[in-house]
């Protein structure tokens, strides 16, 4: 309830201000002004309006219709906010600097005339900048529909390793993470995904959490091609923190139908020719919230491990590093962030999360974060792709 408490809350600030900046200048006669407000409330509605009927139990087309149209809508109003936010900042540095103009021409006995105020310019001037913005706010959201919806960008990223056993050289790992199956992601999608990893011949498929958004019961049809994933050395998965927001128990017992296996705090041990490569995985950060006996525990999923020439650690969100440098991992792969998917969200990611997309390390510890195979909410990237990533052991040496 607090959640949803927040998300209206936070709807009703950024629509509302772009009604204020928008429609009320304006000036539309009645009932126009009206019917503009209402759209916008009916937009805010839009939002939340599905997760509550999927929270429910009310799981079918109309939903799916009702979340398109909301997270669009999302998309388009949040990019547009934050251009107005720019905007008005813009135009209060300009404000503040003519008032400094002034102020220094009096100073001066005002020897530089000033121009005459022509409120009826400035109000011509002022509503063709909000349609050129929300005509670019527009051309910027069809833009990022299409980059989401297009095959995502393949990565292929190199991992050194120190020591690395011979037999263990260029093995290949696929990350997918994200997919976020759901309301715009239908199993066409999955399928061109499946065919895309398969075509890459890894030797290890790792899934690195959020797999869907709603019930087994009706995206099961959508998840099935994910059966058809293949690799010599299988297919692994680690919790996300949107596997806990459905029935748990359910989705791990489809995980294990789709032939994946499911790491929740604990290892295996892989054996490529002589090497052996220590695969670990633990649930998400913030797992014990809502299923306390999920509580992320890297310890444990490395207890009574085998010494290993590889350590490689699945973790949804990029915050496990730490745990995972602690514990000597050689590689930790992630996803969580979508990159920051578009702006100006790309700004907040990076500002909460230790590293938001792409190779980095980290006190000797390599660590991988996948930008979402899918994506989450607005359909929209804007600057940063959809993402299936390969990445290939190779010596340091």
């Amino acid at each position: 309830m607090i959640f949803l408490v927040v998300v209206i809350t936070v709807l009703v600030l950024i629509h509302g201000y772009v009604g204020l900046r928008l429609i009320h200048t304006l000036k539309l006669a009645p009932p126009w002004g009206a019917v503009a407000w209402g759209f916008l409330a009916t937009v805010v509605l839009l939002t939340p309006l599905p997760i509550i009927l999927r929270y429910r139990g009310y799981e079918n087309t109309l939903t799916d219709i009702l979340a398109a149209l909301g997270y669009t809508s999302l998309g388009f109003f949040t990019i547009l906010f934050f251009v107005l936010v720019v905007r008005d900042l813009l135009w209060l540095g300009l404000a503040l600097g003519g008032k400094a103009l002034e102020l220094a021409n009096s100073l001066r006995a005002n020897t530089i005339a000033t121009e005459a105020f022509d409120p009826g310019r400035r109000e011509f001037i002022v509503r063709l900048m909000n349609l050129g913005l929300v005509a670019a706010t527009g051309l910027a959201s069809a833009y990022g529909m299409v980059q989401a919806r297009r095959r995502p960008t393949v990565f292929e990223v190199e991992i050194p390793i120190e020591g690395l056993h011979p037999d263990l050289e260029g093995f290949r790992i696929v990350q997918i993470s994200d997919l976020h199956v759901g309301p715009t992601i239908k199993g066409g999608w999955v399928r061109q995904v499946v065919d895309q990893v398969n075509a890459l011949k890894p030797d290890l498929i790792a899934c690195t959490g959020d797999l869907a958004d709603g019930s087994v019961r009706y995206l099961k049809e959508d998840v099935a091609p994910l059966a058809d994933l293949r690799a010599p050395h299988g297919v692994y998965f680690c919790t996300g923190n949107h596997e806990y927001y459905s029935n748990l128990d359910d989705w791990l017992a489809e995980i294990k139908r789709l032939g994946m296996t499911a790491l929740i705090n604990e290892h295996t041990v892989l054996e490529h020719g002589a090497g052996r490569i220590l695969l670990a995985g633990v649930t998400d950060l913030h797992a014990h919230q809502t299923h306390p006996h999920h509580a992320t525990d890297p310890e444990a999923a490395v207890a009574g491990a085998p010494q290993c020439d590889v350590r490689l650690l699945l973790a949804h969100q990029p915050g496990s590093i730490y745990a995972a440098a602690r514990l000597g991992f050689h590689l930790q792969l992630s996803g969580h962030t979508h990159g920051g998917q578009f702006f100006p969200f790309t700004y907040a990611v990076r500002a909460t999360h230790p590293y938001t997309a792409g190779r980095h390390k980290h006190d000797g510890t390599w660590i991988y974060v996948n930008r979402g195979t899918g994506y989450w909410g607005p359909p929209l990237r804007i600057g940063v792709p959809s993402e299936v990533t390969v990445l290939r052991l190779v010596s340091s040496s």
